[in-house]
């Protein structure tokens, strides 16, 4: 099965080279990196990727671009401050040969010492372990077929990844890889753990309670 790796982008000039170099050694079919207007040299620090493609800013867009262009049997979206270890292609190959799974994600790995990103790792894996909802910094991969039914990331300004996660729950089963996943801890840093957990914590409460998702996106953007 082939498998296609689809990376938003934005202002990603520091680490784009280097997550591509990362994935390239994996052996994908393709690599397409979809840039949301960045204003620094993204695209040109990404040329290495077989196609740079430019999208409306949000990841739901960018994601939902390349996946229209990509052409793998597999559709994986990485995170431009994340990178997969050695063997996760060929474990999302090996999972996939049960037609009864239809995607699902890695097991994280939040590049940073200290017992509460170790407590982050936990929970996050046990999220999708117990409720099968993974974040697009785990490493969602699915069918491109099952992908195409659904219609793709749902555009929304927030929390795409975990609407998608819902609908694809509903259509097969999810998986949890023990291949790992690492994550830059830049957003936990930036506004501290506990502070920027309880932030995403609400935001999903209150997604759950009805508020509208794009009015939500508003105040997650502003609040950087």
């Amino acid at each position: 099965m082939d498998i296609s790796v689809i990376i938003p982008t934005l202002n990603e000039a520091e680490k784009i080279a280097d997550v591509v170099a990362r994935t390239r050694a994996l052996s994908p079919y393709e690599i397409i990196v979809v840039d949301g207007d960045s204003t620094d040299a993204t695209l040109q620090q990404a040329s290495a990727a077989d196609r740079c493609l430019k999208a409306k800013r949000g990841r739901a867009i960018q994601q939902n671009t390349g996946a229209a262009a990509s052409r793998g049997d597999i559709l994986l979206f990485l995170h431009a401050d994340c990178w997969l270890e050695e063997g996760s292609l060929q474990a999302v190959r090996n999972v996939l040969q049960d037609e009864r799974i239809v995607g699902g994600c890695f097991r994280q790995r939040i590049d940073a010492p200290g017992v509460l990103y170790r407590l982050l790792e936990w929970g996050n894996n046990q999220r999708v372990r117990t409720c099968k909802w993974a974040y697009g910094d785990q490493g969602i991969f699915v069918r491109h077929k099952v992908f195409d039914e659904l219609g793709g990331f749902p555009q929304l300004g927030l929390m795409e990844d975990l609407f998608l996660m819902k609908r694809l729950k509903r259509t097969g089963r999810l998986t949890l890889l023990d291949a790992r996943i690492h994550t830059s801890p830049r957003r936990w840093q930036q506004h501290g753990i506990i502070r920027q957990t309880l932030k995403n914590w609400t935001l999903l409460s209150l997604a759950h309670c009805g508020i509208s998702v794009d009015r939500l996106a508003e105040f997650y953007h502003n609040a950087r």
